[in-house]
């Protein structure tokens, strides 16, 4: 029991000194101030996205699925603000990160395609503007992917400083066992 109870200090310790081993990886002050940044961002854009009507495109023969696009636009943008607010509270879970990293990708991908739907039959110069919207959260999405690959490196060093422990613990539990079950001398 001493020896488990000495390995899982020995592993808490091992974690703790992988973090403090990244001077690249960011503190949590930073990425919740971009994490707040992508949330007000997203605020910023749903009111615009709302102004987009593809339904009035169809008759100028747009196709039907723009209606689709920015039906997922509307909601992809409010998810990423809720998303990134979750977030703001266990910035360490990577795989939160991860959801709201695609997620941005995946809105930008589909806001430029509805941007040109926005230039051919709404507004040119929104167009514009809806592109200048996107560019500008650039930072915060490039500063949250370098969050995403420097939390992906610490995690995956506290897996291998675990794996070793573990492996260090079951090679001192099996010499124990076999100590222990091996004959004793008898005294006489």
């Amino acid at each position: 029991m001493r020896i488990l109870a000495s390995g899982v200090l020995f592993l808490m310790a091992g974690a703790w000194s992988v973090r403090a081993q990244q001077p690249t990886m960011q503190n949590d002050w930073d990425i919740r101030k971009t994490l707040d940044a992508l949330a007000l961002h997203a605020d910023r854009l749903a009111p615009f996205v709302d102004q987009i009507h593809p339904e009035n495109w169809i008759a100028a023969g747009a196709p039907e699925a723009y209606v689709a696009q920015a039906k997922t636009c509307r909601s992809e943008v409010r998810a990423i603000a809720a998303s990134a607010r979750d977030l703001n509270r266990t910035p360490e879970k990577l795989t939160g990160v991860l959801q709201l990293l695609f997620r941005i990708r995946t809105l930008e991908s589909m806001l430029g395609s509805l941007g040109e739907g926005l230039r051919k039959y709404q507004n040119p110069p929104m167009a514009d503007m809806l592109n200048g919207a996107i560019s500008e959260n650039a930072g915060n999405r490039d500063h949250l992917q370098q969050y995403a690959l420097e939390l992906a490196t610490a995690k995956e060093q506290e897996c291998h400083v675990a794996d070793e422990e573990a492996q260090r613990c079951r090679q001192s539990l099996s010499r124990q066992t076999v100590r222990d079950s091996a004959p004793q001398p008898e005294k006489h």
